[in-house]
Parts: structure tokens; sequence; C-alpha cells
């Protein structure tokens, strides 16, 4: 087997066209590297440098040969460099999973702050509903994802990040439109929009729990829209909707955001991940992720007019 440390050492020698300053800038006696590179030719059958009198050069199997090898030893450093960087998240990937709008907020700091500190690490973002983003979490389809509440997932780790108030968005014509605030008793008779995909399911089920504390089942129209089309209809005067703290950065025409008044509508947002996973990419993410949370402000509830 042909050793590295000896095609190392043939290429110096190349360099400078002399076993003896090969030797110095080795730090070897010259002998050492005259039968090491003795050896190499040997083994490989063929005469790397042609030797007389008046000094050394090299043959043309010998410079096809070291060519070729300059080359890989390069591959080979660069994949060792690869690896180190990818081992100490310098590089590599991350693929987050969000629920909302990345207008404003925690997670559009985050990711800001993180790729500006990392930025040979390649993000893919994932939207989808906080059961998808689980089921993609255990399946290590992603690697980390950003929901509202503390799901209790199998095998996950969960941490609460940040706090968000729930806004109503509400046509810009409507009753409330003009109140700072807005309670449940002004919102429990009105008809309610959400679309079929996330956050639709999630802003349904929190409507179907806060209504209930008024014993009121709400009325909610699901259609097959975004988050965009779906404020085009708010205002339109379909039926109101809710919409996250993040999401009200984006203005849309005739709607306007009204944040709930009751410290009930104050959600957690956690950051879920499997702990097994050893991507070194997430622990730098989360090791932020921890750090900047710590600087978040608690949101007060405004009181309804």
């Amino acid at each position: 087997m042909v050793k590295l440390v000896s095609i190392s050492q043939a290429l110096l020698v190349a360099e400078h066209l002399s076993f003896s300053r090969a030797a110095q800038v080795l730090g070897i006696q010259q002998s050492a590297v005259s039968r090491r590179v003795r050896a190499l030719e040997d083994k490989l059958g063929v005469s790397l440098f042609e030797r007389d009198a008046s000094g050394i050069r090299l043959t043309e199997a010998g410079r096809r040969f070291l060519d070729r090898s300059r080359s890989a030893l390069a591959e080979i450093d660069h994949a060792v460099k690869g690896a180190a960087n990818a081992g100490c998240g310098a590089e590599g990937a991350l693929s987050i999973g969000i629920l909302s709008s990345l207008s404003r907020g925690f997670v559009r700091e985050l990711i800001r702050t993180y790729r500006e500190t990392h930025p040979a690490i390649a993000i893919d973002i994932v939207e989808g509903s906080a059961s998808e983003h689980l089921a993609r979490i255990s399946e290590r389809l992603l690697d980390i994802a950003f929901v509202t509440g503390t799901p209790s997932a199998l095998h996950c780790d969960t941490l609460v990040l940040w706090e968000a108030r729930v806004f109503a968005a509400l046509p810009a014509r409507h009753r409330l439109a003009k109140e700072d605030a807005v309670g449940w008793e002004g919102l429990k008779d009105e008809r309610f929009i959400v679309s079929r995909d996330a956050p639709g399911p999630e802003i349904h089920d929190y409507l179907v729990r806060r209504l209930a504390d008024f014993g009121h089942s709400p009325s909610v129209e699901r259609y097959d829209v975004g988050r965009e089309s779906l404020m085009h209809l708010v205002a339109l005067g379909f039926g109101i909707s809710l919409a996250s703290e993040a999401a009200t950065a984006t203005r849309y025409p005739e709607v306007v955001f009204r944040p709930l008044a009751t410290a009930e509508d104050i959600l957690p947002c956690s950051a879920v991940w499997l702990p097994v996973n050893d991507n070194p990419a997430l622990r730098r993410f989360l090791s932020l992720a921890r750090s900047m949370s710590l600087g978040q402000p608690a949101p007060r509830a405004p009181a309804a007019s």
C-alpha cells in the first residue's frame, strides 16, 4: 500500500528539486527522505526522478504521478477541513419548521442572527402545522420546529423561548376596528374564517377552546387559500380571523389587527427537537436561541374598551 507520507515527501522533493532541501524543510535526515522516495518508486514500479551528478529532475512518469497526487492530496485536505468545520457547526445544513409568518418576531431575528454568524450553514425553512412538524422531527426530516404552546411529543425536547399575543384580523369597517383591543364577549357571535392548511387548523382549535369558556360553539368556515388570500377575504367581509403577533407586520388593504385583551391570549411559543439529533448546526442554533430568549420582554395584555 502506498503511504500518503511518501507521496507528500516526493512532492516536496519535486518542488525543490533537491533531497537535501526537502529534508531541511521536514527537519529530518536526507537519507530518510531518499529511502522513502526510493521505496515509493519501487512500489509504483517506475522512477519518479532522474538522478545524476548535476542534480535531479522529474521523469515524465514522475510528473504525471505527482500532478495527480497533488490534486488528490488537496481534495483530502479539503475533505478533512470540511469534516472539522461540520463537526464544530461552521458548515452543514439545518432544517427549520415554522407555523406562521417571518415578517417579524423572535424566529425572524433568530434566523437572521444565525445566518450572519454561520453563513456556511444551508438553512431550509418548512411551513406546516404543529402535528406535521412533530412527525417530520420524529422521522429526522426536520431538525427543529417552532410551535405555539408546549406540546408533549414522544422522544422530543421542548423549550419555551418567547411569548406572543394573539390578534383578531378585522375588516377596517368592522364595529370593533376602532378599539385598542377586543375581548371574546364582543367576538363570540362573529363568523370566523380560517385556511384549511396551517395555521388554519391551529386557529380553529384555539377558537373552539377559548369560546367554550363562554358557552359558545364558534361559527368557522374553512377556505383553500393561503394567508394572504385569507386576509383579503377578511377585508371583503367574509368573516374575521385570528393571527399571530408575527403576522401583523404584513399590511393588507382594509384589514386591521387588534390584540385580544386577556392574559390567556398571550401564548408560550416553543422550540421542539430530538435530543438524540447530533447535528452540530442544530446545537449552535439552540445555543443562540437560548441566549436570545433571555432578552425577550414579556408582552402585556391590553385592556379591552
